[in-house]
């Protein structure tokens, strides 16, 4: 896999290894991370991120997370072992907004500094959120779809979960970019598939027998897009496909034309943040309450291009 250096964090790194700012003198201070899962090549992106964080900030890792998008229990098991472990700061990428929150509020008791990265969670705990704007990434999703449609049809959404921040955003986006500014679009049908290939393209089937003057399906993440693009050709269709997200399968997809074109976020840069400002806060230094780490559209046409090649995750 290719991975490039997170530049701005590491330019912004002189500021946070002062030893006469930071208060760890003695000993390296310790982020614990939990993310939504860790089989998409996103998660080990974004943990390649923290840990190029962490050796040039001086700074101890651990990274973990479930082996599914969708084990909301597995996730909270976690957390609570992240935090009996008395770390310097906690950063979690919540599978469910709601759920996280008692455990989020222990940490703060305890007096450990919360760092919420690519879903955030329902409260104000999270001294800030280092993620893609899923709102405006969606958005854009859906005015290429509408472009690739030719304004007007039937689309479907496959989406990973409805209960993450993510999730919730990256659907919305969509949805309310499409009813402003695409009115001769309809989205006939949202569904769930947990992320899971085999799930998200057995659904992506039973949508094209559903609806056979189906245009475009829009695949909210790496796992929702690469079954929507299985679905589709086990299907023998010609319907549009945009992903997000770029793993290997993505790409690949992409430069074959199952799908279309997709957002690709800066997971490396999305790990380096959430180290850097859990770092930050233990320190006592006030953050902004979200880091954009920014995302790209890309497509056949612009897919080697550097800038995008340096934001792929394959």
């Amino acid at each position: 896999m290719r991975f490039k250096k997170y530049l701005p964090g590491i330019l912004a790194a002189a500021t946070l290894v002062s030893t006469s700012t930071l208060s760890f003198a003695d000993d390296k201070p310790y982020i614990a991370l939990v993310s939504k899962g860790f089989q998409h090549q996103f998660w080990q992106a974004v943990k390649i991120g923290a840990e190029q964080a962490a050796e040039e900030l001086g700074a101890t890792v651990t990274f973990e997370g479930p082996d599914g998008e969708g084990a909301v229990d597995r996730q909270m098991d976690m957390i609570s072992a992240a935090i009996a472990k008395k770390p310097t700061a906690l950063g979690i990428a919540a599978i469910d907004s709601q759920a996280a929150v008692p455990l989020l509020k222990r940490a703060a008791k305890e007096g450990i500094p919360v760092i919420a990265f690519d879903s955030g969670v329902a409260s104000d705990i999270p001294l800030t959120t280092a993620s893609t704007d899923n709102l405006a990434s969606a958005a854009l999703a859906a005015d290429k779809m509408a472009e690739l449609i030719g304004g007007t049809g039937k689309v479907a959404i496959v989406s990973f979960d409805q209960t993450s921040q993510t999730g919730i955003e990256r659907r919305d986006g969509f949805v309310d970019q499409i009813k402003a500014a695409h009115s001769d679009i309809e989205i006939v049908a949202i569904e769930y598939g947990g992320g899971d290939h085999l799930k998200s393209a057995e659904i992506t089937k039973t949508l094209l027998q559903a609806y056979p003057d189906l245009k475009g399906v829009f695949g909210t993440n790496e796992g929702s897009a690469i079954g929507v693009a299985i679905g589709k050709k086990e299907s023998g269709s010609d319907v549009i496909v945009v992903g997000y997200d770029s793993g290997k399968a993505q790409t690949d997809a992409i430069r074959d034309g199952t799908i279309a074109g997709a957002i690709t976020q800066n997971p490396v840069g999305i790990g380096y943040e959430v180290v850097k400002a859990g770092i930050a806060a233990a320190n006592g230094e006030t953050l902004e309450k979200h880091v954009d780490t920014g995302f790209y559209w890309y497509d056949q046409n612009n897919i080697d291009d550097p800038t995008i090649k340096a934001v792929l995750y394959d």
